[in-house]
């Protein structure tokens, strides 16, 4: 299976199953000697784990991180870094009721389709907790860019409309909407390689996400270009622009301002309520879905929205590093 692996300079490949003994990531590419603890991972690992209230999903688990290579007494040695985290709240019994079953939503019929076999336990790669690794890589990848801050947030929908649909055995999608200050003018390439490129595949590469836009986005279309040009200004010597609706950056290249972006995630697929599928031989059937899931998979996935970014951002930054 390829498709495991993101990132040029800073690299990682995230590996493991929802069901599985354990998840991880192998880190490639980051530099040597900066200071990085099992504490600091965890901080960030301790905001995506699951059973963290109620409007997320019931699963217990610690996650916590185990680092096997890679930081020698608390500092990095320039060799791959190992993370693993292991799984101990699984319950697979969940999912041999529907072992020949395709659950509508789910990458089941895909998967069965591009190998010719699938992990029927919970959502196997497809899971969103393969996310940890790139949660995990995310903490490291912060200290080597300190400055640059992200902070995502949910936008839509409101707490009590979770609740709502959770009692109905239903689910709901979600937008997340991220800022990013302190960008340097300068981060991103031309053409195949901008960065507005890149952060919409690594946003779309997150489980459940089906839409991307960054500045005004989608509403530019319904726009004139004396809206949506952002007037250019100095400003004690230094070059911004009056408005932000390119989003941060311009030709695929960061220009100083804030990135702003935003998110859409899909409604959780696994739901308590019964649904057409067919099995794994053609035939059609109704399938009911047990387990414990998210009621709406935005809520957890504000630190995997902002752990993506800060990938690109890094990877940028090194990149940067060598033209200059």
């Amino acid at each position: 299976m390829s498709g495991n692996t993101f990132g040029n300079l800073f690299r990682i490949t995230t590996w493991g199953e929802s069901h599985g003994p354990a998840v991880g990531v192998v880190i490639d590419g980051c530099p040597a000697g900066i200071k990085i603890t099992e504490k600091d991972i965890q901080k960030e690992l301790d905001r995506r784990k699951p059973g963290q209230g109620k409007l997320t999903t019931p699963r217990k688990e610690s996650d916590k991180a185990e680092i096997l290579s890679g930081i020698f007494e608390e500092k990095t040695t320039g060799t791959p870094i190992s993370i693993l985290v292991r799984n101990n709240n699984q319950q697979s019994k969940d999912y041999k009721n529907i072992k020949n079953l395709y659950r509508p939503g789910h990458a089941d019929f895909t998967y069965d389709m591009k190998y010719g076999f699938r992990d029927y336990r919970g959502g196997g790669r497809a899971s969103a907790r393969e996310t940890i690794g790139r949660v995990a890589a995310y903490a490291i990848a912060k200290k080597i860019i300190p400055t640059i801050k992200i902070n995502a947030k949910l936008i839509e929908p409101n707490p009590r409309l979770i609740e709502e649909v959770k009692k109905q055995g239903d689910s709901i999608g979600g937008l997340i909407e991220c800022t990013i200050k302190n960008v340097p003018a300068g981060l991103g390439s031309p053409v195949f390689d901008k960065l507005d490129a890149r952060l919409a595949g690594a946003m779309l590469s997150i489980p459940g996400s089906k839409g991307f836009e960054i500045g005004s986005g989608f509403k530019s279309a319904q726009m004139r270009g004396s809206e949506n040009n952002d007037a250019l200004v100095s400003e004690k010597k230094k070059v911004i622009t009056k408005t932000n609706n390119s989003g941060g950056m311009l030709g695929g290249i960061s220009n100083g301002m804030d990135i702003v972006f935003r998110v859409a995630f899909k409604p959780t697929s696994s739901i308590a309520i019964k649904q057409q599928t067919v099995d794994t031989k053609g035939n059609n059937k109704t399938i009911e879905i047990q387990g414990r899931h998210d009621p709406c998979i935005a809520v957890r996935a504000i630190p995997i929205v902002e752990a993506m970014a800060g990938l690109v951002l890094t990877d940028e930054y090194l990149i940067q590093k060598t033209v200059k």
